[in-house]
C-alpha cells in the first residue's frame, strides 16, 4: 500500500523524489502550539498520505479534531539550482515550514500547492514540518461529502483531516516550465500549447515542442517566450477521411494519447525538458445532444464518491485507481460522474490512457455566506487550472442540488452565486459544457441535469416519455418534488440528462438499519431485475442525451453500489454491463 508514481502525469520530470512514508504527527485540538520550534510532543506517528481518521494511516481516529501537526526528516537526493517542494492536497489550511523557515501557506482542501524551498535547505538532513487546521464543524468551507456530526449519517461519510494526496520534491533549474496547457482545437486539427517558465527570467526564452502518435512524429517546433510565456497553436496534418480521423481522436472507444515533449532553452543552454501528453477531441452540445468529436454520443455514467473504506479519499494505491477505471468500464460505462471530490490527478491519468470521460464537481459548503463562496471560488479555480488539460474531463459542475445555495427559488444572493460561477467556468474553460446547479432549480447551464430515485421504472418511464416536455416535465410534474427551472431560465432545448437515478441497496450481510439506499433488494436475482428494468427504461428514452446511475462501489453506510465497498461485483459484471447497455 502507498503511492510512489510520479504525482503530476502531464508535467514529468526525471529528477524527483516521494516524501510520502511515516511521518511523525500530533492532534492539536487546543491549539496549543503556534511555531515548529514549540514543544509539540510527536507522540504519534502517521503513514503519508493517509488522513489520520483512516485505518490505513496507522491511526484511524475518527474523533473531533480543528489541527494537527507533522513532521518528516529526509535528505535531499540530488539537488538542482532549484528544490520545489509539492503538496497534492491537505485539507483544509495549511503552513509549512523547512527548517524553522515558512515556505508556503495554503487554504483549500482539495487542490495542489507547491512551494520553492531552495533558499532554505541546509548541509545534511532537512527537517520539514506541517501545520493543519480542519475545523469539523465549519459548514462554510467546501467540504463535499465529510461528515459535521460525530458519526457519519445518511449520505455524509468519515471526515478527512490534513495531508491525504502525495508530498514530492522535485529538483529543477534556474528557470523551468511552470506550467503547461493543452486545449485540443478540434474544427482546425490544431492543439493549442501555452507554456508558462517559472524561476529567473532569462533573455532569449524558447520552447522546443515535439508531439508524436506511437512512434510517428506529428509535430516538431520552436517558440520564443515573451514575459515568459508562449501561447501557440500547433497544426496537425488533417487526414481528411473518417477512418484516417478516427485513428488520430480520443473517445473511451479508442483513447488515443499524444506524447510530447518541451524543452526550455536559451541559445545552447537547455534549462528544462519535461514529457507531457494531449489528445485531439471536442466535447460541446448541439442542440439537444451531447457531441463528442462531432457526433451525438449518449452518455453512460455511474456516480463515484471515490472512497475507500480503510483509506477514504486516498486510494490504497496508483492499481486502485486503476483498476476503478477499468471497473468502471467493464460494467458497461462509458464516463463517471464523480460526486462531491476534485480527484487525484493519477485516478485522470488512467481514465486519459484507457478512456473513461469524467465529469468533475466542486465539493459543496453547505452555509451560504460570503466566506463560503470566496472560498468556493478559489478552489474551484484552482481545480479548473490543475485540471484543464486532461483530455477525459468533459463537463465542469460547480453546484449540486442546491447545497450551499438552499434559497434559489426565493434569493436572489443564491441565485447570483450559481450564474457567477456558471460564467466564470466558462470563461475559464470555454471549451467544455458546464452545469451550473446539477439535480434541480437550474438556471445558468448548458445541461439540464435532473436527479430523480424514483424506484419504479414503469412511473419513471411515464413520467419522461413525453410528447411535450416544457408542458408536462417543466411545468406540471416535479421530479423529488422539486422545480427542474428557476423562473427565467426555461428550458431552452439543452441535453436532458438523468444524472442521478437507481440507488437500489443490496447488501445481504448488513442489516437494513445500518444501511442506506433509495429502495431495496433482498436477493441478488431481485437486485439485477430491477437494475436492468431501470436500465432498460433510461436508454430507450429518447428524451434523455444520456444517465448516470446511483452509484459505483458501497460507500460506508450507502449500500447502494453496483460494487461492494472492497469492488467485488455484487453480481456477474458481464450481466451488470449487458443491462447497462441495454444488450439483455
Amino acid at each position: 500500500m502507498g503511492h510512489f508514481e510520479y504525482p503530476r502525469p502531464q508535467l514529468v520530470r526525471k529528477q524527483w523524489q516521494s516524501l510520502n512514508g511515516v511521518w511523525d504527527f500530533e492532534f492539536d485540538d487546543e491549539h496549543a502550539f503556534g511555531l515548529p520550534s514549540d514543544p509539540i510532543p510527536w507522540s504519534r506517528q502517521i503513514q503519508v498520505p493517509f488522513a489520520p481518521e483512516s485505518a490505513a494511516s496507522g491511526i484511524g481516529d475518527t474523533d473531533f479534531h480543528s489541527a494537527c501537526w507533522y513532521r518528516c526528516r529526509f535528505m535531499v537526493e540530488e539537488r538542482g539550482r532549484r528544490t520545489l517542494l509539492h503538496f497534492g492536497a491537505v485539507d483544509y489550511q495549511a503552513r509549512v515550514w523547512i527548517n524553522n523557515h515558512m515556505v508556503a501557506e495554503h487554504e483549500g482542501g482539495h487542490t495542489s500547492f507547491t512551494a520553492d524551498i531552495t533558499d532554505e535547505l541546509v548541509d545534511g538532513e532537512q527537517t520539514l514540518v506541517v501545520y493543519v487546521e480542519d475545523d469539523p464543524a465549519d459548514l462554510a468551507k467546501p467540504r463535499g461529502k465529510q461528515d459535521w456530526q460525530r458519526e457519519p449519517h445518511s449520505i455524509w461519510y468519515p471526515r478527512t483531516t490534513g495531508i491525504w494526496q502525495s508530498v514530492w520534491l522535485e529538483n529543477v533549474a534556474a528557470t523551468y516550465i511552470r506550467r503547461l496547457r493543452w486545449t485540443p482545437i478540434f474544427d482546425g486539427y490544431e492543439l493549442g500549447c501555452e507554456v508558462l517558465a517559472g524561476g529567473d527570467a532569462c533573455p532569449g526564452l524558447a520552447v522546443e515542442v515535439r508531439i508524436w502518435r506511437g512512434d510517428k512524429l506529428l509535430a516538431a517546433d520552436s517558440y520564443l517566450l515573451v514575459g515568459q510565456e508562449a501561447n501557440r497553436k500547433i497544426a496537425l496534418s488533417d487526414p481528411g477521411i473518417d477512418d484516417s480521423r478516427n485513428e488520430i481522436l480520443w473517445s473511451p472507444e479508442r483513447p488515443t494519447l499524444l506524447d510530447a515533449e518541451l524543452t526550455l532553452y536559451s541559445g545552447d543552454q537547455v534549462f528544462d525538458r519535461v514529457r507531457s501528453y494531449t489528445a485531439m477531441r471536442s466535447v460541446s452540445i448541439n442542440r439537444d445532444r451531447f457531441m463528442l468529436n462531432g457526433r451525438p454520443y449518449h452518455l453512460r455514467l455511474v456516480l463515484d464518491q471515490g472512497y475507500w473504506a480503510d483509506s477514504l479519499m486516498t486510494a490504497p494505491s496508483d492499481d486502485h485507481l486503476r483498476r476503478d477505471v477499468e471497473l468502471a468500464k467493464a460494467m458497461g460505462f462509458n464516463g463517471v460522474r464523480k460526486h462531491q471530490k476534485i480527484e487525484d490527478p493519477r485516478y485522470l491519468y488512467w481514465a486519459d490512457r484507457l478512456g473513461l470521460l469524467v465529469w468533475e464537481e466542486m465539493p459543496s459548503a453547505y452555509a451560504f455566506t460570503a466566506r463560503a463562496m470566496t472560498r468556493l471560488l478559489h478552489e474551484w479555480t484552482e481545480a479548473i487550472e490543475r485540471d484543464y488539460s486532461h483530455p477525459s474531463l468533459i463537463v465542469w459542475v460547480p453546484f449540486n442540488e442546491s447545497w450551499g445555495v438552499p434559497n434559489l427559488t426565493a434569493v436572489q444572493a443564491h441565485r447570483n452565486a450559481v450564474e457567477a460561477l456558471y460564467h466564470l467556468t466558462r470563461m475559464l474553460d470555454p471549451t467544455r459544457p458546464v452545469i451550473g446547479n446539477d439535480g434541480w432549480e437550474a438556471s445558468a447551464t448548458d445541461i439540464l441535469g435532473i436527479h430523480d430515485y424514483d424506484p419504479d421504472p414503469d412511473k419513471v418511464r411515464q413520467r419522461y416519455e413525453v410528447t411535450d416536455p416544457v408542458r408536462t416535465l417543466f411545468d406540471q410534474r416535479r421530479p423529488g418534488g422539486r422545480i427542474l427551472t428557476l423562473d427565467g431560465f426555461p428550458h431552452r432545448g439543452q441535453p436532458i440528462v438523468l444524472t442521478e437515478f437507481g440507488g437500489i441497496a443490496f447488501d445481504p450481510k448488513a442489516p437494513s438499519h445500518h444501511t442506506w439506499g433509495y429502495s431495496r433488494q433482498k436477493t441478488a436475482e431481485g437486485f439485477l431485475e430491477h437494475y436492468r428494468a431501470l436500465l432498460k427504461v433510461v436508454n430507450e428514452t429518447p428524451m434523455f442525451s444520456g444517465f448516470c446511475y446511483t452509484q459505483f462501489a458501497d460507500t460506508f453506510q450507502e449500500a447502494n453500489g453496483l460494487l461492494n465497498a472492497d469492488r467485488t461485483p455484487k453480481i456477474p459484471l458481464e450481466q451488470i454491463s449487458a443491462a447497462t447497455r441495454n444488450a439483455g
